[in-house]
């Protein structure tokens, strides 16, 4: 079932898009409730979705250093999805979260059909990889 478009136009990722692309990106994502202390993605693993907090939060790993705190409207999984092909950090949820959950490859279709997506989405991994930083 599609997440409400509503809610993915609140994402500061999306919140830009037109109404038809935030429709289209809302028919690709599912909602998952997760308990707190649910790890979400582990450093190293496989990248293959992509994941947008929709209430909650979670710590951010990498190499055992606790480096980010994400909640509301944070998203990550992007850099596996279009990058490093391997998770760059371990997410567990620190509070019972709803994420909103959506397979690699639509992700990445997705950005291919919505260049200011894209954009976004390689703004925010190169932020994200400055030299000694992970997230």
């Amino acid at each position: 079932m599609p997440v409400e478009t509503a809610r993915v136009a609140c994402v500061p990722l999306f919140a830009d898009l037109s109404t038809e692309q935030i429709t289209e990106a809302a028919a690709r994502f599912e909602e998952r409730h997760v308990d707190a202390g649910r790890r979400l993605t582990t450093e190293g693993g496989g990248g293959y979705f992509f994941f947008v907090i929709d209430s909650g939060t979670a710590e951010v790993t990498h190499d055992g250093a606790v480096i980010a705190t994400f909640g509301p409207g944070d998203f990550f999984g992007e850099a596996a999805i279009f990058r490093t092909l391997r998770r760059t950090a371990t997410v567990t949820t620190t509070t019972p979260a709803v994420v909103l959950a959506m397979f690699g490859a639509d992700f990445a279709l997705l950005a291919d059909h919505i260049p200011e997506l894209r954009q976004k989405i390689d703004a925010a991994i190169s932020e994200r990889f400055q030299p000694d930083e992970h997230a």
